[in-house]
């Protein structure tokens, strides 16, 4: 979806308004991990935005099907690029990653897309006690806005590389087109490629 991004004034100022949430317990860093082997010849790098159609429906016929059909062979990252007319996108991310810290990163990443037409501040509570989480936790961890620094450094990332709307996505550091074919053609090609090396 081509959509203005969420501007870095506008992040910025959103740190400068969290409020006096305790944060004993929580860290601005990020715990996602990637999804996939650490040795994979492949990496897929994903900018994404939880509120963003576009990005629920890539979930479903691209980055699944992709995860499927080369398991153990990919290595698949997601990047926070929230845009800003989603007023719900930056929260979600937050959420995410509040999740990431009790080892639920991709069960939250998931059931977002799943239910992203009830995305709203009280369905990212209901998903995270869904998903077991200590809900105290996340919830101090969500309203101190601890995690808008990761956000934004994903953000900042994306702008660098040319990202403009979402999902984008990259093999190997190199954009592809979202389509299924495209991105099947550019992983094969390493696959390929590093299976005619010599040993």
């Amino acid at each position: 979806m081509r959509l203005k991004a969420l501007s870095m004034v506008a992040i910025g100022s959103i740190l400068l308004a969290a409020c006096g949430v305790d944060t004993t317990g929580l860290s601005a860093l990020s715990s996602r991990t990637p999804m996939g082997p650490e040795t994979a010849l492949v990496t897929i790098t994903e900018y994404g935005d939880f509120q963003c159609p576009a990005c629920k429906a890539a979930h479903e016929i691209l980055t699944k099907p992709l995860l499927a059909k080369y398991e153990g062979k990919i290595r698949f990252e997601f990047k926070h690029f929230p845009l800003q007319n989603h007023v719900h996108a930056l929260e979600a991310a937050q959420a995410a990653e509040c999740a990431a810290d009790q080892g639920k990163f991709w069960e939250f990443f998931d059931m977002n897309y799943e239910k992203q037409k009830d995305l709203n501040s009280a369905a990212l509570r209901t998903w995270a006690a869904e998903l077991k989480l200590d809900t105290e936790l996340f919830d101090r961890c969500v309203k101190s806005g601890i995690k808008k620094t990761t956000i934004l450094a994903d953000f900042a990332e994306g702008e660098k590389k040319g990202v403009n709307s979402t999902p984008t996505y990259f093999v190997n550091g190199v954009r592809v087109t979202n389509t299924i074919e495209a991105l099947t053609a550019a992983i094969d090609a390493v696959l390929q490629n590093s299976a005619q090396v010599p040993l």
